[in-house]
């Protein structure tokens, strides 16, 4: 029986030789369990880390997954380390809980999802942070846009335009909204409210609502249409939906169609010219017709930022644009130069 969980270490000389730089907040939190991820764990470079079942160990640097060499681990052993995990987050998986997302102390996200619902073994994703805290300035010098680009970017937050980050999973929608907020005055009071917590603003006025699941027995959950309405009672200057993806998104266009300026939300797409399609889905789900929507977005959503990850790595911000209502009366982004 192969050991589980082993993966060929670098040389300790050649780890000296390149210096690579460790996230020190992830190094502290780790949970025991994640101690035989932790040499990626480290490394700046590593944005995503899965395990595909006991097939093997992938790494995304930025360029994409690849395979980790001489990584070894039986379906039990993933199986339980899904189970640390996701108890380490406060939730519970089980086969009547097959799929569960949760956020780790250090900013760590796993999702897990046991067989048979992942057919060749349990799959764990872990999504790592890149920035403890993103800066604008930061993102700038990373490549993500240029300064005519951060003028414009600077001028949507001073003047408290209700924005909407898009983009594909990983092309950096959070951090891009992360930044954002950060630049805000401080005397603003920011509430932001998802799934899971993974919004990190350096930012002294920031108050974070996490959606809960319902227990064993089916109550206690807290979902983010309801996150949405409590938020309201807080007194936000700026109010976030961290990811828009169901009915909270009437809640949210609401809101900001009642006068909370500086608002924010992602949403996946892949392409401004995909937003439409993407916020009439979603419309379904909120019980708004195509119609309906279109109005209720151009009133409450000034600004849609796009961003992508590009072949080599690097997230850009692609495309600026404005929601405005078709010939036929339904919605359209209109890009800006």
């Amino acid at each position: 029986m192969p050991q589980p969980f082993v993966a060929q270490p670098r040389a300790a000389s050649a780890r000296a030789q390149e210096q690579v730089p460790v996230r020190p907040r992830i190094a502290r939190s780790w949970h025991p369990a994640l101690a035989p991820l932790a040499e990626y764990l480290e490394d700046p470079d590593v944005t995503d880390v899965f395990i595909n079942g006991r097939s093997g160990l992938f790494v995304d640097r930025g360029a994409g997954a690849v395979p980790v060499p001489h990584w070894r681990a039986s379906a039990e052993d993933v199986r339980d380390l899904a189970v640390e995990l996701i108890g380490a987050g406060g939730r519970h998986i089980d086969d009547a809980a097959p799929a569960v997302d949760v956020r780790l102390d250090g900013g760590l996200r796993v999702h897990a999802v046991l067989p048979p619902i992942a057919t060749e073994g349990t799959a764990i994703s872990i999504r790592v942070p890149r920035f403890e805290h993103p800066s604008l300035d930061a993102l700038q010098a990373r490549g993500m846009f240029d300064t005519e680009t951060r003028v414009r970017l600077d001028d949507f937050v001073a003047r408290r335009e209700n924005l909407l980050v898009t983009g594909a999973a990983g092309a950096g929608k959070t951090t891009l909204l992360a930044a954002l907020l950060a630049s805000a005055p401080q005397s603003q009071r920011i509430v932001t409210i998802e799934d899971v917590a993974e919004l990190r603003i350096a930012h002294p006025h920031h108050v974070t609502l996490e959606a809960r699941q319902a227990n064993l027995e089916g109550a206690g959950g807290l979902d983010l249409a309801r996150l949405v309405r409590e938020a309201l009672r807080m007194r936000p200057d700026r109010l976030v939906v961290g990811e828009c993806r169901g009915a909270e998104l009437r809640e949210l266009l609401s809101a900001l169609n009642t006068g909370h300026d500086g608002g924010a939300g992602t949403l996946h797409a892949n392409s401004l010219a995909d937003v439409p399609a993407r916020l009439e889905a979603l419309g379904v789900l909120a019980d708004l017709d195509p119609h309906a929507l279109a109005r209720q977005v151009c009133s409450a959503i000034g600004v849609v930022v796009h961003v992508e990850r590009s072949a080599d790595g690097v997230r850009r911000l692609a495309g600026i644009g404005r929601p405005v209502l078709d010939g036929d009366g339904r919605l359209s982004i209109e890009e800006s130069a």
